[in-house]
């Protein structure tokens, strides 16, 4: 399998804190299933700065480590990009890392709280390069909590989405559980992905996510978030299901129907 969102670089930022804390995850991601993974970092959050160079040569060095103790993991260099008005001018210097080589998909996340204005008018500009938008885990951001519906208008116009595993499995609690579920049934979300920081609190939950998936909306589905994986990764053209509104009722409104595993994530 493939993860598109894993913060597996030693040292760079609220992740894997030494190679040894890498080497840990990297382990547990294999015995996730887990064959590829695109490391992204936090970039211009506010907190971290992981510029390209940084992080190609980071990625490089962590695969030399890899490969030398025998653990079957291929990496990526990416990064999780927080939005901002600089974003268009860092692309056009090459200080942005994308999804893929053919620079077709890009990581973008949102703050905490809420979503800029400017939003709708970077993301127009964005796809007029080219370049379609990926939001990473938007079931966490507190405006998309509050109103689910808020994210469809960026995903009818060309953007796509990623939610957590974590998420999906109630590390983050009901609410993320539930809007996590909401997304995943009104075709909001079109992967999932580890968002991995260590192998515990914020672990890969990927076995456990897709065993779900499976159980709430069949083997299809399944198949269909993990060839989009695949897709993103090769910068191949996406086929995606139509979104529709969040619905209050559906698989997703009762939590009896799933067994969410509550506790606080680091």
């Amino acid at each position: 399998m493939i993860d598109l969102h894993c913060h597996l670089l030693p040292g760079v930022d609220d992740g894997a804190r030494t190679l040894e804390d890498s080497l840990a995850m990297a382990e547990k991601a294999v015995a996730e299933g887990i064959t590829h993974i695109l490391v992204t970092p936090h970039h211009k959050n506010g907190k971290y700065l992981n510029p390209k160079s940084v992080v190609v040569e980071a990625t490089e060095a962590l695969q030399t480590e890899l490969d030398n103790r025998g653990i079957n993991l291929t990496l990526y260099p990416s990064q999780e990009v927080r939005i901002n008005g600089d974003l268009l001018k860092d692309i056009e210097n090459e200080d942005i890392l994308f999804v893929d080589e053919e620079s077709r998909y890009l990581l973008i996340e949102f703050p905490t709280l809420s979503i800029p204005e400017y939003t709708e008018v970077l993301f127009f500009k964005l796809r007029q390069k080219g370049i379609t938008p990926v939001i990473v885990h938007p079931e966490r951001n507190q405006a998309i909590i509050d109103d689910p519906n808020i994210l469809l208008p960026f995903i009818e116009r060309g953007a796509l989405a990623q939610v957590t595993a974590a998420s999906y499995m109630g590390v983050f609690g009901k609410d993320v559980a539930r809007v996590s579920c909401r997304l995943i049934e009104a075709n909001l979300v079109h992967i999932i992905a580890s968002d991995a920081h260590n192998t515990k609190g914020r672990g890969f939950y990927y076995k456990k996510a897709f065993a779900q998936l499976e159980k709430q909306f069949g083997s299809e589905k399944v198949q269909y978030f993990q060839e989009n994986a695949k897709n993103l990764l090769n910068g191949d053209a996406m086929h995606t299901e139509g979104p529709v509104e969040v619905s209050a009722k559906g698989k997703c409104s009762r939590l009896t129907r799933v067994k969410f595993s509550l506790f606080n994530a680091r």
